[in-house]
């Protein structure tokens, strides 16, 4: 018997059942291969554009990915340096070997979490209540269930015309569970992901490449870390390009891939698409971005970034060799297609918990996402959810000003996906808030209350807390005039001369000054680290647009507070139109705000049902 079942060991699993073992709570996690826990099936990278600030909420929260990746990167990359803070954001290239490896430690070590190795065919339901799990041989009970079986629900693989029953990595599919939510009344869909060819490293002429270098500096993904690897001991990744000869050897063979021969049944991510969509979608195009992505230390395998194809395997041969440092390139491992089955993720609460089975949790790629990223950001919810029902609390729900990942699973839960949903930076509204420098500023306080984030993480937060505070007051309190030394200082940054008393602060507005640069023309004992330097830099530099930001969140947040009764029958609400009467009762919004996002609602239905609410024409 468990306080907590967890079903599925990678990324969305290993942070659910870290979550609750991390709350104190009896907690189990059930893999059918221990070996393959924190699996990098894909691109063996973490972060990118908004999914790397997601990684940074996950630690924030006191999650793992962050501190696993900081342990395991060969390359760190900050992308979008030339452009605003909302869009900058992390990118590691991780080592396919030590990441998992590293994770597995983790999750073995951890007290109040037992790991066992076991394939989940049913869950134990009564009365519409999960009370646990069951495999060929055992029966596991449990108080909440939460669901991970990523990409693996009845997968197989495709190449060209073949069909194979197997998950990514050759992995076992996972069976009768599919036919088990089914039964429960939960709604299913057929999704599809892919992966490219894996070549050789020692067999790719770098030479007729570009090289792409990783960033010179002290960069991480968690608060944690405090010590780097040097730049001059990460890898390069490098880029190359399709050209005329592939897109031709691609177009004629388009009837071989299983996505254009009609074996393959399931619906492709739009913002990931197979090189073959590539091509036929964007056929204006001379030549596509390849990136060549070093897997690990230890193996001598390429990833082919941005090659995903389900092609037959001589055709993904020519294809490789046609490209511009890979004409003698030997393919390790072929690329190919899967297809899986996903559940309709408006049958689940914000709290990731769902509608039709109390206690049952779901999270990652079985809702619907793509990423690793996505999959650690909404298991880590799950997982405190799946606590705080055992111990009868109000959920974890992160809203859309204070998360990518409350962005992410309201989107899920309110307009649903009928494609593999990524996160991008052009789903948030208040992206300005939700950068990835101030994630701990916005989320550590929500882990430390559930009892996730440690009380010697705690103050370090309230450390960086206070250090934030006095470099503010310092920058406040000092003033430059015009006779004042920092005006040769600025003539050699390019900054006009003072003509007035300033402040530091007023005088960091400007955009070539920084704050290291004001700190080198100050003379104090205080020292303050680059977290403090660079939250004080971005809220005095996008003042104006922040305090904007805050007032439309604020606006926001009325809509939010204003509940929609549990016990409302749409059907009674007058002059609602008929599609809005359906969507309000399939995927019952628990605001206004919420019921204003689904899509297919109007702002005159909105108008009607708050004047239904307000006469409070309804009973228990």
């Amino acid at each position: 018997m468990f306080d907590v079942i967890v079903v599925g060991a990678g990324h969305a699993g290993i942070e659910a059942a870290l979550a609750s073992a991390r709350m104190q709570l009896k907690t189990c996690l059930i893999t059918s291969h221990i070996d393959s826990i924190g699996h990098l099936p894909c691109n063996p990278s973490i972060g990118g554009p908004a999914k790397g600030i997601v990684v940074r909420e996950i630690d924030a929260l006191g999650g793992q990915m962050g501190v696993t990746t900081d342990h395991t990167y060969i390359q760190m990359k900050m992308l979008n340096t030339t452009k605003g803070p909302a869009v900058q954001s992390l990118r590691a290239q991780v080592d396919k070997v030590e990441y998992p490896k590293y994770m597995k430690e983790v999750i073995l070590n951890e007290p109040n979490l037992t790991t066992v190795e076991d394939s989940v065919i049913d869950l134990i339901v009564e009365n519409n209540v999960v009370l646990g799990v069951k495999s060929e041989d055992y029966d596991y009970m449990a108080k909440s269930v939460v669901i991970t079986s990523g990409t693996y629900l009845q997968a197989c693989q495709l190449i060209g015309d073949q069909v194979i029953d197997k998950g990514p990595d050759d992995y076992q599919s996972i069976k009768g569970l599919s036919k088990t939510l089914v039964d429960l009344g939960f709604s299913l869909q057929r999704l599809k992901t892919g992966t490219p060819p894996r070549v050789a490293l020692d067999t790719c002429d770098f030479s007729q490449t570009s090289s792409e270098p990783g960033t010179d500096a002290p960069i991480g993904f968690s608060q944690l870390t405090k010590e780097y690897i040097p730049f001059d001991q990460q890898v390069s990744c490098y880029l190359t390009y399709t050209n005329g000869t592939t897109h031709e050897i691609i177009e004629e063979n388009l009837n071989k891939s299983s996505m254009y021969s009609g074996v393959v049944r399931g619906v492709g991510p739009r913002y990931c698409p197979s090189i073959e969509d590539k091509i036929v979608r964007f056929n204006d195009k001379e030549r596509h971005q390849i990136f060549l992505e070093p897997e690990s230390r230890y193996l001598n395998s390429i990833y082919v970034q941005g090659f995903s194809t389900s092609m037959p395997k001589d055709v993904q041969e020519q294809m490789i060799h046609s490209m511009p440092g890979l004409e003698n390139a030997k393919i390790l491992k072929y690329g190919y297609a899967i297809e899986y089955d996903a559940i309709d993720a408006t049958q689940l609460y914000a709290s990731l918990e769902s509608k039709l089975v109390k206690g049952l949790f779901f999270a990652g790629q079985i809702n619907g996402t793509s990423g690793y990223e996505e999959a650690g950001g909404q298991g880590i919810i799950a997982g405190i959810n799946a606590g705080l029902s055992v111990l009868n609390k109000e959920p974890l729900i992160l809203k859309r000003d204070e998360a990518y990942i409350g962005v992410m699973i309201d989107d899920l839960v309110t307009k649903g996906t009928n494609e593999p949903y990524r996160l991008l930076t052009s789903r948030a509204e208040y992206r300005l808030l939700l950068r990835s420098d101030n994630a701990p500023l916005r989320l550590t306080q929500k882990g430390y209350g559930v009892g996730l984030v440690s009380k010697e993480r705690y103050d370090l937060f309230e450390k960086d807390l206070k250090e934030i505070d006095l470099l503010t007051d310092l920058l406040s309190e000092t003033r430059f005039t015009p006779k004042s030394p920092i005006n040769v200082e600025l003539e050699k940054i390019g900054s006009s001369h003072l003509y007035e008393g300033l402040s530091g602060l007023e005088l960091l507005k400007r955009p070539e000054v920084t704050v290291d640069f004001l700190l080198d023309n100050i003379e104090t004992d205080l020292t303050f680290d680059s977290f403090a330097r660079k939250i004080v830099e971005v809220d005095v530099k996008y003042e104006g647009y922040i305090k904007k930001a805050l007032q439309q969140a604020k606006k926001y947040r009325e809509l939010e507070d204003k509940r929609i009764p549990e016990n409302i029958d749409y059907d009674k609400v007058v002059n609602l139109a008929l599609e809005a009467r359906q969507k309000l009762s399939q995927i019952k919004p628990k605001s206004i705000g919420q019921a204003s996002r689904i899509s297919g609602i109007n702002p005159s239905d909105i108008q009607n049902l708050l004047i239904y609410i307000k006469a409070g024409n309804f009973h228990d």
